[in-house]
């Protein structure tokens, strides 16, 4: 049994300031994949390169670091050693940090950040690139008779379910309607959205909007964070949650328990 956690922290510096490292230490994770980090290599500590589990046993971290400087970045933590580390092999997506994959063997892990559509659907272009790049990438690790797992902030909230004010948010970044109709071709294609595979209920996200006064307190919320799988994968599928108690970020963690 393997327990992955997924996390956009908003900037991992500030995030390790508001009590990261505890929760690490707690979170009993096989893999930690964190999102929009921002920093740069040089900026790296020891505890941020190396964060410890309860047992004090160090996680390994894989990094993909975006050129411009506080800005994006993804980041892989994990308790056992990769056979090899990429990012998406795409410049345009790799000189912003977008992904990176860990190969474990019988599946792939990637740590993603959705690029954001922008007001008026400035990036969307862009955007609906970076997520083709990822179908196919997905598809070419099952074509290899790899599992995938793809963890991280989507920047999609793909049904009105998952957002608690879908009318209000018609034509905003992360609601448009081609970001949906990505997320339809996704799963079409067999992809498991794994919290939404063992939960049905409304109510649940995993970010709040800084800017809306007492929008976590009111839970006015989106579920923009996934792990999604490979349908091969469905069997092994144990649990996946939400972890709204977690604070630090405008994000919260979403978990993925699979059986190997």
């Amino acid at each position: 049994m393997i327990k992955s956690y997924s996390w956009n922290v908003n900037g991992l510096r500030a995030c390790a300031q508001k009590g990261l490292f505890d929760w690490i230490a707690a979170s009993e994770a096989d893999f930690i994949c964190v999102q929009e980090i921002k920093l740069q290599e040089n900026q790296l500590t020891e505890e941020l390169g190396h964060p410890r589990a309860a047992n004090g046993r160090p996680y390994h971290s894989y990094w993909a670091f975006a050129e411009r400087k506080g800005y994006s970045g993804t980041c892989v933590y994990s308790l056992r050693e990769p056979v090899s580390v990429s990012g998406l092999g795409v410049p345009e997506f790799d000189v912003e940090g977008r992904a990176v994959a860990a190969d474990f063997g019988g599946f792939v892990l990637v740590s993603a950040y959705f690029p954001n559509s922008q007001d008026a659907g400035m990036r969307l272009d862009y955007k609906l690139r970076f997520c083709d790049a990822m179908l196919q990438y997905c598809d070419t690790q099952r074509a290899r008779g790899k599992h995938v797992i793809v963890a991280g902030d989507y920047n999609i909230a793909h049904r009105p379910i998952d957002l608690a004010r879908p009318d209000q948010n018609e034509g905003n970044a992360g609601y448009l309607p081609e970001e949906r109709a990505w997320m339809d071709k996704y799963t079409q294609a067999g992809y498991i959205d794994t919290f939404r595979h063992f939960c049905a209920e409304p109510g649940k996200y995993s970010w709040w909007s800084y800017r809306a006064p007492h929008a976590r307190e009111k839970n006015i919320g989106w579920r923009l964070d996934y792990h999604c799988v490979d349908p091969e994968f469905a069997p092994a599928l144990l649990a996946a949650d939400i972890h709204p108690e977690v604070l630090g970020s405008d994000h919260c963690p979403v978990s993925l328990t699979i059986d190997l």
